[in-house]
């Protein structure tokens, strides 16, 4: 590149703009922009006028955002803990079930309870009864009855494999927990046989045994 003389700068010299420069002198440099100053007659560029265009770079996204534990399926959004002892859980299918959005936002949330739950087979339809979803904090006058009866969503073979399994006497359908999948709330549902007392106290033993049996293996690794 020429700088300009002290006398000022080559006669020939004037202001090109970018397509005549490309038409001239060929491909220009990436990210030139604006003019130059060219000498008509020698092709020397004198003045770079326009410098290369800084574009703000933005802030990379971070790979892996922090997810709600819950939403993300990683950590059940409600549990029946009472389900395995009170009954022998013989089979488990996945359900989905049928929400409102303040529902979804509830459970999402923390604030559903399966402890009374249970399941019904009915008109050919699966229902699940008596699943506490506490109303949404945000909801308004659009939120949902806490107790109401919401439908359960399994494939048609599942379906009649249920209703004749539990037309056997002393076979009911336990719900066991409530998650996430892929965005969408799902329920785990049970074929499950109620337990005698002598079998409540024996899960009772076993799991008082499996406690003791942790904390003895706890105890030690600690030495």
């Amino acid at each position: 590149m020429i700088p300009f003389t002290a006398s000022g700068r080559c006669p020939g010299a004037s202001f090109w703009s970018k397509p005549a420069l490309q038409a001239r002198f060929g491909p220009l440099p990436c990210g030139f922009s604006g003019q130059r100053l060219v000498c008509r007659r020698c092709d020397n560029v004198f003045l770079a006028v326009a410098r290369q265009t800084a574009h703000p770079t933005k802030p990379n996204p971070e790979k892996n955002p922090r997810r709600d534990p819950t939403a993300a399926g990683e950590r059940d959004a409600a549990v029946n803990r009472i389900a395995s002892h009170n009954y022998f859980l013989l089979e488990k299918f996945e359900t989905g079930v049928v929400l409102t959005g303040t529902e979804v936002k509830s459970i999402r949330t923390g604030h559903a309870n399966l402890k009374d739950s249970y399941g019904l087979v009915k008109d050919g339809e699966l229902w699940l009864l008596n699943a506490h979803i506490g109303p949404y904090d945000h909801g308004n006058i659009f939120n949902h009855a806490p107790l109401r009866t919401r439908k359960l969503l399994v494939h048609k073979d599942e379906l009649r494999k249920l209703i004749g399994k539990t037309q056997q006497k002393g076979l009911t359908l336990i719900p066991t927990r409530m998650y996430f999948k892929n965005g969408r709330v799902k329920l785990e549902l049970a074929l499950a046989k109620g337990k005698q007392l002598w079998d409540k106290r024996e899960t009772e033993r076993r799991r008082t045994a499996d406690k003791e049996a942790r904390e003895a293996v706890a105890r030690g690794r600690k030495r």
